[in-house]
Parts: C-alpha cells; sequence; structure tokens
C-alpha cells in the first residue's frame, strides 16, 4: 500500500454506464463509512439511470439509490481520488502517477432482474468492507 495521504481518503468506483456496480460500492462505502472515506463514482459512458434491479437490491440492504444519476467519469475525479477502483471500464480511465489503482471483475447487472443482481450486490459489499478495514487501519 502506498503512504497514507494527509486527511480523509478518496475513493472513485469507475465502470461503464455508472448505473449499476459503481453506483452499489459507492452506496456502500459511503453507508458503512461514513465521513471516514470520501466517495465518487463515475462512468465513461454514463446511462441515463441507475438499474431499476440495482435499485430494488441495494433497498433491500435498507441503502436508497434511486435519487442517483450517472455521472461522467473526468480527469478531475480521477485527481482528486486516493483510490481509483474500475470496474470494468477497459482502457478509459485515466491514469495518474501517485494513485493507486484496483481493478474488481465483477459480473454487469445491465439487463439483469433482481435475482441476479444480489449475488454481485453481496460480492461488492464484501470487497467494500474489505476496502474500509484496509483505508481506515491505523498504522502501528
Amino acid at each position: 500500500m502506498t503512504e497514507p495521504t494527509p486527511g480523509t481518503p478518496s475513493v472513485l468506483f469507475v465502470c461503464v454506464h455508472n448505473a449499476g456496480r459503481s453506483q452499489m460500492a459507492a452506496a456502500y462505502l459511503a453507508h458503512l463509512a461514513g465521513d471516514a472515506v470520501e466517495v465518487r463514482s463515475a462512468g465513461s459512458a454514463p446511462a441515463d439511470a441507475v438499474n431499476p434491479a440495482v435499485v430494488e437490491a441495494m433497498t433491500e440492504e435498507g441503502i436508497d439509490v434511486s435519487a442517483e444519476t450517472p455521472k461522467i467519469l473526468t480527469v478531475d475525479a480521477v485527481r482528486a481520488s486516493d483510490v481509483v477502483i474500475t470496474m470494468g471500464c477497459g482502457d478509459t480511465c485515466p491514469v495518474f502517477p501517485g494513485k493507486r489503482y484496483l481493478d474488481w471483475t465483477l459480473d454487469d447487472p445491465a439487463g439483469q432482474g433482481v435475482d441476479a443482481v444480489r449475488p454481485i450486490r453481496d460480492e461488492i459489499r464484501r470487497r467494500v468492507e474489505n476496502l474500509i478495514a484496509e483505508l481506515t487501519a491505523t498504522p502501528a
């Protein structure tokens, strides 16, 4: 792991449409970490709205993402983040020295029903919980 950045760590989740995986990950991180981590999400080709099956699956977890809107990935969003987590966006994510990049290989919930989205949601939650433990660990 790189040297911790002074202040609150910032995480950017990126997927193609910013309508499924990145929205779930950002919602979980904001919900579980609170103010301990700054959260952003974006997409290389944003959809018009968050996937309804994702909204339903997250509502089951007590997290409302119905008001979220997919956002376009910008160079500024990457530059302002300490950790950039990509989820199938390929080479569209700009790379800056000093940033930590992770690629989470996850099934795409696009076009899937809520039954197919739940296992993706649960895997994202597991990964976000591990990320929080990493980001908020106090150095020995």
